[in-house]
């Protein structure tokens, strides 16, 4: 045999011969047979299997299309008002019936029926009621992390609507497959799509479009523009969402992509000239208008309410749908004693009508919430001055900072982390801290040197964190959350009540000066967990919330420790010096009709002031808020009632006292248990009895002073007696006023001054 023969022997061979690896690998046994799961997983098997399924399903669904019926209609006869209830039972408010008119397919503007079809189903017109393809796609999108499951033509929209529920099951899922071929066998696509824009949710309790347009643009749907018509093709995706007059900045521009890919699409359908895209403008709907019997705070603790609803995971379309009673925590006493006081501590002193003398009176935006701290409940809300005048509830709004209310949370994170100054020593109470305005923060890799109030120099330099949370110093403050971590408060932040969204800085010194946005409610968590010994507390305004088809179990409002009952206390212990001693910022709330804890708050440029306080029986968090009227511009409150500038010891303190000292009449006006606050070693610090002006404003009248007074307590531990640093001259075991930070480091350019952060 020549060697050409040899060589195309080897050939055959090689093509006949198993793999490499089946031939000489480990356990083959160098036999060449496939082994182990290789066996069954073979492309052909694959492939079998997969066309097997496939004619499997087609059985599957050609079976249902013959034994599953079309069902009656749901046409929602048995929907109901909703009922909402005070506390004791007794009626608040109703809201009406489902909100839909049925219009004919010929009253709807034929480029607004194309607006719809080009963003929820382009090939609606010549498709068999189900899109395989589209399916099968979501399916895919699903499977693989992309997003949930898509692919629902009109005709399936408008039959889970009509006939079918909500309900999110793979049986729904299936029946509607089967109705929808069927409804488009029997149906012809105009009435398909009257049925779908007659019982879609559009958002504002509005189901079918005249609703939806009468609600949005106050027209009828027959004279919706295009533009108007495709943002209400773009709002059916997500109702509550969508909403342009609720949506945050980033929702609007989603708001935006989709409305250009509605008109996109018309032009790729040869429904819209693309010239005549180019020149069209966004149609911004109104702001909502309030339902029947919504009238004062009604509409607001209605928000409150199925917002709270809402996030426990029920869809805003079955709660506008009816048939629900709710009963909320509200008290009608104390929510008729906070709305006395914001009325007569606040609105009576405000001209809105002056717009030329008293412009800041247009501005003034406030909000409050109440919560009882050993329960949790929500027992008075105020939202704003009703509906009418303002759609979104200012006890909720998330869109202000809410400035050095947030200090006791550096504070209660540094006992948390029993974290030290730079020079080593213990943060507490009675720790010592430079309180010199524009003081540079020592140990952080972002500069930092905020301002104190009007400018303002305190301690002389030193100054114990009682004082300075008493006068509510920026710079010492600015130090103490550098020396605790950002990160380190912000997770404390987040474990007593706060809550995580986007802009908060995390890592920035800045944050001690509350620069993060919070609403009444969060607040009102922190202060109220403080109030409970540490023990969270998330305020829940719904007591129970019933269907005649589901009971939603109310949220837990009362959890397991979140910090501990030491360092609870002791920051409560801190806070009755903020009210208590004379010259603090919280002052003017002291009585002696109860014992109180609390905090002022005033931000950068004035724009809010809050005062977060407490008694053992209450929680109130009070905010007022500068915003710009018809528009969410922040503006500032200077100027309000014709005063200067509004901090948190303003209308804020004020309304806190009035409803505090109404709402608790009559009841027991308990004491504080702060069995284990711990104030720390006293330390005698070298200071002035007041604060001093910087250079710059000498000129300045001095600020009030800074008493030692001692705040009442019921502790009979002696470390936690007193709430303010001991006087000069008495001695100490800690008597030498080292500088808690080290020398002042020269002065760098001005950063992140806030001299409003009180």
């Amino acid at each position: 045999m020549g060697r050409a023969e040899v060589r195309k022997a080897q050939q055959r061979g090689a093509r006949r011969a198993p793999s490499g690896r089946a031939k000489g690998a480990k356990g083959s046994g160098g036999t060449g047979k496939r082994t182990g799961i290789r066996r069954f997983f073979t492309w052909k098997k694959i492939l079998g299997t997969f066309f097997a399924l496939a004619l499997l399903g087609m059985g599957v669904l050609v079976g249902l299309y013959f034994y599953v019926d079309e069902p009656d209609p749901n046409k929602q006869a048995l929907q109901q008002s909703n009922v909402y209830k005070y506390a004791d039972g007794t009626i608040m408010a109703t809201k009406g019936k489902v909100n839909r008119e049925i219009l004919p397919i010929d009253k709807i503007p034929m480029d607004v029926q194309e607006a719809f079809i080009a963003i929820e189903n382009k090939s609606f017109r010549s498709d068999g009621g189900v899109d395989f393809k589209g399916l099968a796609r979501g399916l895919w999108n699903t499977a693989t992390g992309r997003g949930k499951a898509g692919g629902s033509t009109i005709t399936q929209q408008y039959v889970k609507n009509y006939y079918l529920t909500q309900e999110q099951t793979p049986t729904r899922k299936l029946k509607e497959l089967v109705i929808s071929l069927k409804v488009d066998q029997r149906m012809k696509k105009p009435e398909i799509l009257a049925g779908y824009l007659n019982t879609s949710y559009f958002g504002r309790g509005a189901y079918g479009i005249q609703a939806a347009a009468q609600a949005y643009y106050g027209v009828d749907a027959e004279k919706l523009t295009l533009e108007q018509g495709a943002y209400l093709a773009t709002l059916v995706q997500a109702p509550s969402q969508y909403d342009w007059s609720t949506a945050s900045d980033d929702t609007k521009k989603r708001i935006k992509i989709r409305y250009d890919a509605t008109l996109v699409n018309m032009v790729d359908m040869k429904k819209l000239d693309e010239t005549k895209r180019q020149g069209m403008k966004f149609a911004e709907p109104m702001p909502p208008q309030p339902p029947m019997g919504m009238d004062g705070q009604k509409g607001y603790l209605v928000q409150a309410a199925e917002a709270e609803l809402n996030a426990q995971g029920v869809e805003r379309k079955l709660i506008d749908a009816g048939g629900w009673t709710f009963t909320l925590n509200i008290d009608p006493k104390k929510q008729e004693a906070l709305e006395t006081a914001v009325q007569e501590e606040l609105e009576s002193k405000l001209d809105r009508k002056d717009t030329k003398e008293r412009p800041q009176d247009q501005s003034v935006q406030a909000g409050a919430t109440s919560v009882d701290p050993k329960t949790g409940h929500i027992v008075a809300m105020y939202g704003g001055t009703g509906l009418k005048d303002h759609w979104s509830s200012n006890a909720l709004r998330k869109d202000y900072q809410p400035g050095s209310t947030f200090k006791p949370i550096v504070l209660a994170s540094a006992l948390e982390n029993v974290s030290k100054t730079q020079d080593g020593k213990p943060i507490t109470p009675n720790a010592l801290y430079d309180g010199t305005s524009k003081r540079p923060v020592v140990g952080s890799d972002i500069p930092f040197a905020p301002q104190n109030q009007e400018n303002r120099n305190f301690g002389d330099p030193m100054m114990t964190v009682q004082d300075a949370t008493n006068s509510s110093v920026n710079s010492v403050y600015a130090q103490m959350i550098v020396d605790v971590e950002p990160p380190n408060v912000k997770k404390t932040a987040l474990q007593i009540g706060m809550k995580d969204r986007e802009g908060w800085p995390a890592d920035k010194p800045a944050m001690a000066l509350g620069t993060m946005s919070a609403n009444t409610v969060e607040m009102a968590a922190v202060y109220a967990t403080l109030d409970n010994h540490g023990k969270k507390v998330t305020p829940t305004i719904i007591k129970k919330a019933e269907h005649k088809d589901r009971e939603v179990e109310p949220a837990q409002p009362v959890g397991t420790q979140a910090i501990s009952r030491r360092t609870a206390d002791t920051v409560t212990k801190v806070l009755t010096g903020v009210v208590n001693d004379d010259g603090a910022s919280g002052n003017k709330v002291r009585s002696s009709a109860y014992e109180a804890a609390g905090k002022t708050g005033t931000t950068e440029n004035n724009f809010s002031g809050w005062f977060a306080g407490y008694t053992p029986e209450l929680v109130t968090v009070v905010a007022i808020f500068g915003e710009e009227p018809g528009t969410a511009k922040q503006v500032t409150l200077t100027g309000t009632a014709g005063l200067g500038r509004l901090g948190g010891s303003s209308f804020p303190a004020t309304i806190w006292k009035a409803y505090t000292t109404a709402a608790l009449k009559g009841g027991n006006a308990g004491k504080f248990q702060l069995s284990e606050a711990d104030m720390g070693a006293v330390q005698t610090p070298s200071r002035s009895a007041s604060p001093t002006a910087t250079p710059s404003q000498s000129s300045s009248p001095p600020a009030a002073t800074n008493s030692p007074t001692q705040s009442p307590t019921t502790s009979p531990t002696p470390t936690a007696t007193k709430t303010g640093p001991t006087p000069s001259g008495t001695t100490s075991p800690t008597a030498t006023p080292t500088k808690t930070n080290g020398p002042k480091p020269p002065d760098p350019p001005i950063l992140g001054q806030d001299p409003g952060n009180n």
